[in-house]
């Protein structure tokens, strides 16, 4: 289980406050206003923003001191965080051990999790010569490798058109599934958050509200995003 406990963020004169808790194995989007904070609320979870009070556990642990690296978490980027000059396997190697040094072991696992996200064999191409929906999928393989218990996704899927968005998120589904991973993912759009998850967090006003059912939340939104998902009546 995950539990934001009187969680307080602060960046200059931005403010986010966040109590909740989320089970073990969920999927949950992570919607709101543009500049809200739910990049930043990802980026207290991984380890990059230092909250200014209250805790982050995970199953119990506080993770407060522990290095992003150290945490039982994964994220991914809308970026992808890929190093162009060197290859998939070397990409994928680097979730693996920083200093290279791989086992045949861990070349075979590299070699599995292009696999199963589809790109068996292309361990020797740069991310240049890939797609888009590739370069996600060589992401998505890298944090599938480092099989960690959170999987953090902020939007890495934004650039794709609707057609291979849903089929990456079905792909973020099945693997969590067979993984049992819990997943907290940043969405801009209602779709993606049905599509993907039974449980959405809002986050707007300097707040981030416990989770509740994606579906009922989107038919009812409350006051601080109804104004974001509601088109003005000319």
């Amino acid at each position: 289980m995950l539990v934001l406990d009187h969680l307080e963020i602060a960046q200059g004169a931005f403010r986010l406050s966040a109590d909740l808790q989320i089970e073990s194995g969920a999927l949950t989007a992570v919607i709101g206003p543009s500049g809200a904070g739910k990049s930043t609320l990802l980026a207290a979870i991984a380890g990059f923003v230092a909250p200014v009070s209250g805790r982050i556990l995970w199953e119990g642990r506080d993770l407060a001191g522990l290095a992003p690296g150290a945490r039982p978490l994964s994220i991914l980027f809308q970026e992808q965080n890929l190093f162009p000059h060197l290859d998939l396997a070397t990409n994928l190697g680097l979730g693996l051990r920083a200093d290279l040094r791989l086992t045949g072991h861990d070349r075979m696992a590299v070699s599995a999790a292009l696999e199963r996200v589809g790109l068996g064999g292309m361990e020797r191409r740069r991310p240049a010569t890939l797609s888009g929906g590739q370069q996600s999928r060589a992401a998505l393989a890298r944090a599938l490798l480092r099989a960690r218990p959170l999987m953090l996704f902020d939007e890495p899927f934004a650039a794709l058109g609707p057609a291979l968005r849903a089929e990456m998120l079905d792909l973020v589904m099945e693997i969590a599934a067979e993984t049992g991973a819990t997943v907290l993912m940043v969405s801009h759009d209602p779709a993606d958050a049905l599509r993907l998850a039974g449980l959405c967090v809002v986050v707007a006003e300097g707040r981030v509200l416990a989770p509740q059912p994606v579906a009922a939340l989107l038919a009812d939104p409350p006051a601080a995003l109804r104004g974001y998902l509601v088109a003005p009546k000319n």
